[in-house]
């Protein structure tokens, strides 16, 4: 089995549109969305939930008013100022970090896990689909992602599946290291612009210290040759395989508003290079 991991170093390059037609294209396998602080990929998947688990990451403090005798010791050792002069923890200023709870000499505030999110288990048209989402303003992002890649893993040993294929969230920050480690292969999806350049530089290096294998992606290549260049030029002195090139096409917008990935949606120069690049990357992990 082989895992397959699609990210950007910034958002918008078209990850997730790449993503949802490897899904169309690649046979026995299953499918994750770690973008579980802005997932989309079931726009184009369209899942039928099969499991729902709450997920909990992180702890809140709550102060119980019959011990609490008001000494004001944890609001002057909370440095986040989540604990008001009426004596209630505003949920959405505590970190979790529980000082005020070791503390107080009354023992009146306990550590209350949080409910940070939700993680499913879907059945799609193409494949068995696990995905998340994590609650507004909530943290542990890297949490859940750790968590739904081991779900999706233990899926598809028992189904006896070739491939786990991630649809990985962009940047370089805590979800991106989840999404990265232990993969066979990361897809870098880029744009020939100035940011996608630079931020194909950041997400590729924060790979190259994970010690994780990586080929380039260049989406709508032909909007600016020059920078479409540059960024060639960047795989060639990195020795980083670039394995294909997708021109711009207003069918990919009208595949996203159908909500149909673009390869199941119409048959032209952009759904044929979507098509080699999966052969290319096919070839390259060899045979699972």
């Amino acid at each position: 089995m082989k895992t397959l991991l699609v990210i950007s170093g910034k958002g918008g390059t078209g990850k997730t549109v790449l993503t949802g037609s490897l899904a169309v294209l690649v046979k026995n396998k299953v499918m994750v969305d770690c973008d579980v602080d802005a997932a989309d990929l079931h726009l184009l998947l369209h899942p039928d939930i099969k499991e729902r688990h709450e997920f909990k990451g992180g702890q809140t403090a709550v102060i119980d008013k019959s011990l609490c005798k008001q000494c004001g010791r944890c609001m002057s050792v909370c440095r986040f100022g989540a604990i008001k002069p009426d004596f209630v923890v505003e949920p959405f200023s505590c970190e979790g970090c529980g000082l005020c709870h070791e503390l107080c000499p009354r023992g009146a505030i306990r550590m209350k896990e949080n409910i940070a999110g939700e993680w499913f288990v879907s059945q799609t048209r193409y494949g068995p689909f696990v995905h998340a989402k994590l609650g507004v303003a909530e943290e542990n992002s890297g949490k859940l992602v750790a968590k739904i890649r081991q779900v999706a893993k233990e899926l598809a040993e028992r189904n006896g599946c070739d491939y786990v294929i991630i649809d990985g969230p962009p940047g370089i920050g805590c979800p991106v290291i989840a999404s990265l480690s232990g993969v066979d292969l990361a897809i870098i999806v880029t744009e020939p612009t100035v940011s996608g350049l630079h931020d194909l530089k950041r997400v590729w290096e924060t790979a190259h210290q994970f010690k994780v294998r990586t080929q380039v992606v260049i989406n709508k290549y032909d909007l600016n040759l020059e920078y479409t260049s540059k960024v060639r030029n960047f795989c060639a002195q990195n020795s980083v395989d670039a394995v294909g090139e997708i021109p711009f096409s207003h069918d990919i917008t009208k595949a996203v508003v159908q909500g149909v990935p673009p390869v199941a949606f119409c048959s032209n120069g952009t759904t044929d290079a979507i098509k080699a690049i999966w052969s290319r990357i096919e070839r390259s992990l060899g045979h699972p």
